[in-house]
């Protein structure tokens, strides 16, 4: 879940400062934008994503917020071992950047993939947050999402030529109409052919961050009650027309986190911010400034 950004990266943007986390002998890549005089919001990757996916969103945050980004295991310029990987683990590898570029709070927001790593750190540290930004993600066991994940990792672990199917399913299933129905051919098979390129090679990363999945999901009963417990403003926006993860299993959060509010942007798919981010970054923004779910936006 999660996509790169269409079109160029945003070539004149630069890290303030950058570093590798040492980590149990594994390498986990981060970026600070800013100064640290200000506010941080750090923004979780999707499964299929890096830092650098970001960086053409950033100039919509960083005149009034500094910026935490990382690559989770498997993910750009972090280590990339085929071996298990851990959402927990993740969600800790953030506390320790924050505690390296001396943040003590973040406002957090996690789209698809990184919405599990949001949840968790939440649960486990929810004293670091101001708030939490969720979108296109999901809380509970629905049988639709394991058969997505399953048909996922048939493609991951198959042929190449079965990989690049992937690549023509898995736009048809994030985007909205509106949004793909506007991306010229040409343009849609670039981009199909950079995620390919990006990831052929290593598909066990795929593999692995999926796999990650599971053990989150088996302990839910478990961490249910740490859910619960979460306090901190939460605000979820959804595409009306996400398929990927459909708005009735995302209802479900906003029904089990007790401080939420819940924005639809009709017309969008699974990436939201991708499809519509004038709206999407306005809305956090306004959400950001109050630190509340009592807050207005310009939509």
């Amino acid at each position: 879940m999660g996509t790169e950004t269409v079109g160029a990266v945003t070539q004149d943007i630069q890290p303030t400062r950058t570093g590798h986390l040492d980590v149990d002998g594994q390498q986990v890549w981060w970026e600070y934008h800013g100064d640290g005089s200000r506010e941080a919001v750090c923004l979780l990757n999707g499964l299929a994503m890096h830092t650098k996916a970001w960086y053409s969103f950033l100039p919509m945050l960083t005149d009034a917020y500094d910026v935490v980004l990382y690559d989770f295991l498997g993910q750009g310029q972090s280590s990339q071992d085929d071996v298990p990987y851990s959402i927990p683990e993740f969600a800790r590898h953030l506390k320790l950047i924050l505690d390296e570029v001396g943040q003590d709070r973040v406002h957090l927001m996690g789209i698809s993939y990184g919405g599990f790593i949001a949840l968790d750190f939440a649960r486990a540290y929810q004293e670091r947050l101001h708030t939490m930004t969720l979108s296109g993600i999901l809380l509970s066991h629905e049988k639709l999402f394991q058969m997505y994940q399953d048909i996922s990792l048939r493609f991951y672990r198959g042929s190449e030529e079965a990989f690049a199917l992937y690549t023509h399913y898995m736009y048809e299933k994030i985007f909205g109409e509106d949004f793909a129905a506007a991306i010229p051919s040409e343009q849609m098979e670039a981009m199909r052919q950079r995620f390919y390129d990006r990831y052929v090679g290593s598909r066990h990363c795929l593999i692995r961050l999926t796999e990650a999945q599971d053990p989150f999901f088996a302990a839910l009963g478990a961490n249910l009650p740490g859910y619960r417990a979460i306090a901190t403003p939460t605000l979820m926006i959804v595409g009306g027309q996400d398929r990927a993860i459909p708005l009735w299993q995302q209802r479900k959060i906003f029904e089990l986190l007790p401080n939420t509010r819940w924005e639809e942007i009709p017309g969008c798919g699974h990436v939201a911010y991708l499809e519509k981010p004038k709206q999407f970054f306005g809305m956090i923004r306004s959400f950001m400034a109050a630190k509340s779910l009592d807050f207005e936006w310009p939509g």
